[in-house]
Order: structure tokens, then C-alpha cells, then sequence
């Protein structure tokens, strides 16, 4: 399997263009038609990430945090990122970045910590907009079932929990097709009246292009009629943060004394406590202190995250408790989850890709040391 046949299996998991417009995600480093040997998944890509991937023989790193997040102006090795990517390079490795692609799957990065703590009742933090569209044709009513099935099979016709859902008006359409045209129904340069139906689905936005060449292929019509518009409902399936609920309520100590074993954190730095027992929770693993609002405005009792600063901890005002658990210990199951994804998506080319070729990279990546 070439590195694009497998990064698309993974977009098709955690599509890129889901990911934040601040991000620098897909194969950032590599030729995308390159055969693929074996795949080492990291969560950061340094000098040793690369140096493990040589020895292990692997052609293709799969990071959860991109090296390259900004362009660079010169590739001279001054820096650990220009060294990187001059060493991936040189052995013909590809890198392949996916972030907040996968930060904003429904289970993506934050629903393994939902998972880690057994939290029930999960749903989106912050819902993301412009992510539902609607198209809108008209089709013979003899074709409408056939055209209906063909776009329900790719997936368009979905929102939230319901499937195969569309909205259909009966009409009649007009067209007067002139001597090149080749008309389905009715003849050249005749103007022709056909029972049709005005048939509306919404789809996940990054099936645009998918929707499109299905409705040509399965359309009778030579020319077909569409409009594609963007819907204004959050997507209460794709989006940042997580909340969930523990089983029971626990005491504040004992909340962070779970979390703190969950995740292997050798310190939790906190807000102040409110003496009022956790239930509700909020989750957004990396730097996630923009979020903080929206944890109280949903209600948590705690809102875990990383990277918190000194003034935005003000911002829980005796609202909710805030536990900064650290960036790479909210992201270290990341990993696994990637792995998870890859294997269960190649599963049916496993007789040309052997799945003991993804393999998990061995090396903490984690730069913060504690004294």
C-alpha cells in the first residue's frame, strides 16, 4: 500500500478539513506515492522518533502533533524541527500529521479520556458549525428511489443518530433540450414537461465531493440540477472537548486522586476547590484553557485540560473546579488510538499490508520533567 492509500483510509476516519484552521495537518514530509514498509504512530515527531523508524525499518511516521506548524524560510538544521525533517528526508520517510482532525472526532483524542475515567452520558463540548450541508436536485419520479439509495449508501442523508433521511416535493419540471443534447426523456428541441421530485438530503461536509460524482453516476438526466447549501445546525457528532458523567459523585480529592492514577500525572495543578462533590465533567486533552466558558456554561462540575496559564485559572470563578493534568499526559493515549483506527480501516487489506507493521513508538516524548 503506497502512503496515500493509507493516510485516505484515515481521512476517511477523521477527515482533514474537520481539523482547526490554526492546524498544519496530512503529509507534511514524504512522497504520498511512496510504498509503505511499515508505519511507526508517535505523538510527537523528534530526531529520535526518526532515528527509531530507521531501525525499525519504518517509512512512514503517522504523529499526532505536527513538526511543522509554521512554514519554513530554510531547511539548514539549525533547529530540532529543520533537522527532523532534513533526517526524514534523507531515508526517504514520510510524516504525516492529524492533530485536531482527530481532536474533533467524536471518538477521537477525548473520548479516550472519557474512557480512561468511565465517564457515561458523552457528548460534545463545543459542537462545530459549518460541518452539515444540504443538497437539493430534482429527479423523474421513476429514478427517485434509485438516486435516494445511492447517496443514502455513501453516507449522505445522516444528522445526529438518524440515517437515510431525506425530504421529497412532487412537481413538474420543464427543459427543451436543442440539437447536441441527448435527452433521457423527451426529444431534441421539444420542450418537454416531466413529473419530477425535488429531493433534499443533508450530508457530513466532508463528503462534498463524494455526493457530487454519486448523484452524476446515478442521475438519468445528461445535465443534472443541484444546489449544495451549508446548514447553520452544530454538529453534535464532530467538534472540540468532551463532557461525561461519573458513575457516582465523588469528592473533589478523590475526583483528582482518580484522574492523577488514570493518567500517570505526577502533579495536578488545580483552581481553588468549592467543596461541592464531581458529577459532571468536562474533557479537552492538549492546551485547551479557551474552552473554560464553555465547561461553565454547559454546567460541569470540573473541566479537565492542560496548559492552563496563571490568570485564565481566574476564569473558574467558584464555578467549577479546573485541573490542569499536562499536555503530553491528557494526549498519551493517542497512540493507541491511532493504532486502534489504522488497523481496524487496513483489517481488509491485511493479505497486502501485514498489520504487525504498525507498530507504536517506544519513546516518551513528554519535554516537561517534574522535580
Amino acid at each position: 500500500m503506497t502512503v496515500a492509500e493509507i493516510t485516505n483510509l484515515l481521512e476517511e476516519v477523521a477527515p482533514l478539513n474537520y481539523a482547526e484552521s490554526f492546524d498544519n495537518v496530512g503529509l507534511l514530509v514524504g512522497d504520498s506515492k511512496q510504498e509503505v514498509s511499515k508505519i511507526l504512530i508517535t505523538l510527537d515527531t523528534l530526531e529520535c522518533i526518526v532515528d527509531e523508524a530507521i531501525e525499525k525499518g519504518c517509512n512512514l511516521i503517522i504523529s499526532f502533533h505536527p513538526i511543522i506548524f509554521k512554514g519554513l524560510q530554510k531547511i539548514n538544521g539549525s533547529n530540532y524541527v529543520e533537522r527532523v525533517v532534513i533526517k526524514a528526508i534523507k531515508h526517504d520517510i514520510a510524516i504525516y500529521a492529524i492533530h485536531t482532525a482527530l481532536d474533533n472526532h467524536w471518538q477521537g483524542v477525548n473520548h479516550m479520556i472519557c474512557e480512561k475515567l468511565k465517564l457515561i452520558n458523552q457528548e460534545i463540548l463545543i459542537p462545530k458549525a459549518e460541518t452539515i450541508k444540504k443538497i437539493t436536485t430534482y429527479v423523474p419520479n421513476a429514478y427517485v428511489d434509485e438516486v435516494k439509495t445511492a447517496l443514502f449508501t455513501i453516507g449522505a442523508g445522516s444528522i445526529g443518530n438518524y440515517k437515510n433521511c431525506s425530504f421529497s416535493t412532487e412537481g413538474v419540471g420543464s427543459f427543451k433540450g436543442n440539437e447536441h443534447s441527448n435527452p433521457v426523456l423527451g426529444e431534441k428541441n421539444k420542450l418537454h414537461l416531466e413529473k419530477e421530485t425535488q429531493l433534499q438530503l443533508t450530508f457530513a461536509a466532508h463528503l462534498h465531493s463524494t455526493v457530487i460524482k454519486t448523484l452524476l453516476q446515478v442521475h438519468p438526466y445528461e445535465e443534472v440540477a443541484y444546489e449544495i447549501t451549508t446548514l447553520e445546525n452544530l454538529n453534535q457528532k464532530v467538534g472540540m472537548g468532551m463532557i461525561g458523567e461519573l458513575p457516582e459523585a465523588l469528592p473533589e480529592k478523590e475526583t483528582l486522586q482518580l484522574i492523577q492514577k488514570a493518567f500517570n500525572a505526577e502533579g495536578i495543578r488545580h483552581s481553588r476547590f468549592l467543596g461541592k462533590p464531581i458529577k459532571k465533567i468536562a474533557v479537552l486533552g492538549g492546551s485547551g484553557a479557551f474552552a473554560i466558558k464553555n465547561a461553565i456554561g454547559s454546567n460541569v462540575d470540573l473541566f479537565i485540560t492542560a496548559d492552563v496559564k496563571y490568570h485564565e485559572f481566574y476564569q473558574a470563578e467558584n464555578k467549577l473546579l479546573i485541573a490542569d493534568i499536562g499536555h503530553y499526559e491528557s494526549e498519551q493515549y493517542t497512540k493507541n488510538l491511532i493504532v486502534s483506527l489504522l488497523r481496524k480501516k487496513i483489517s481488509n487489506f491485511a493479505s497486502i499490508f501485514d498489520l504487525k507493521n504498525i507498530i507504536i513508538s517506544d519513546i516518551n516524548t513528554n519535554p516537561i520533567k517534574y522535580f
